[in-house]
């Protein structure tokens, strides 16, 4: 297993390789979830030695919370583990006041069955709250040994700098991938100076990424892919064209795209984690092999210019 390493300033430590979970009792997003093999997969997850274990209230509005709740209860290692929680949804509308969070927080730890969540994100940025206010509410909770340590987002830059402008901010949740790099010209070089690290999320672009894709797919409507740009057309075709690339680097480390993809984010100095979800055991397994992927500095210069 890998050695852990610290999320930011967070003081949380962690093995690199952690757990989306928003296909656990995430039945708003997913069809047809078995919440008993949500349940045996999440035991799974923690005994493979996975002890970051992403959540938020919109899985299932709360459902992915109670979930985990009751699995890690069961097993009786809430203290091995590392979970993560986010929170921001009032209704249809987004909140960031204090009060709603510091009772969104409340709820959540009700659902988690615990006494405090180590990593607390403000999920989306509301367009009325002052971000530092949000903040320091998140804060209050933290000396009160609520939460272990603050997180925003998918917020803006200039959200992120209100939002930090005590330094309280230690992890920023981020929309990131191959495919998608912008946050690495003003984001990456302010969480760089002010040591706040970076999880991204949607990291294989819906698979995009893993090479499962030989470019004859097409998607119903009502698939998620349907409406995105990377699966459609020339871009798709495109797309597939770098993905092939990177075959070459996954034979020669005996390994497989998707652990290719998953080591080069883990080799950017602001990213110590990844949070992959996963449906099946298989897939677990599959995220936990990228701890034997490292890549050689011209492996992952070569990446960067496929995908540049």
């Amino acid at each position: 297993m890998s050695t852990k390493v610290e999320l930011g300033k967070s003081g949380l430590n962690i093995n690199p390789i952690g757990f989306g979970a928003n296909a656990i009792g995430g039945h708003n997003l997913y069809p047809n979830l078995d919440e008993d093999q949500n349940k045996q997969l999440l035991k799974y997850v923690i005994h493979s030695g996975i002890d970051f274990i992403d959540t938020a209230y919109v899985y299932g509005l709360g459902r992915s919370e109670e979930l985990i709740g009751e699995v890690v209860k069961e097993l009786g290692n809430r203290d091995q583990l590392v979970i993560a929680s986010k929170g921001a949804q009032n209704g249809d509308d987004l909140d960031n006041s204090p009060e709603f969070l510091k009772q969104t927080v409340y709820e959540s730890l009700k659902r988690l069955q615990t006494d405090y969540i180590d990593l607390f994100y403000i999920h989306f940025p509301d367009d009325h709250t002052p971000k530092d206010e949000s903040v320091q509410a998140l804060k209050e909770l933290k000396d009160q040994g609520l939460i272990r340590s603050i997180g925003v987002s998918n917020f803006s830059l200039e959200q992120l700098k209100e939002a930090n402008k005590n330094g309280d901010v230690d992890v920023f949740e981020g929309y990131y991938n191959l495919l998608h790099r912008d946050p690495e010209n003003e984001l990456f070089p302010y969480l760089r100076e002010n040591d706040i690290s970076f999880v991204p999320y949607f990291p294989f672009q819906s698979g995009l990424l893993t090479g499962k894709y030989n470019g004859d797919e097409t998607f119903p409507e009502g698939d998620l892919r349907s409406g995105q740009e990377d699966f459609q057309g020339d871009k798709f075709q495109e797309n597939i064209k770098k993905v092939e690339q990177l075959e070459k680097i996954a034979t020669a480390k005996n390994t497989s795209i998707a652990n290719v993809v998953l080591a080069f984010y883990l080799q950017i100095d602001v990213i110590d984690a990844v949070i992959p979800g996963a449906k099946r055991k298989e897939q677990v397994d599959s995220n936990l092999k990228t701890l034997d992927v490292t890549l050689t500095k011209d492996e992952a210069q070569l990446i960067d210019r496929i995908f540049s």
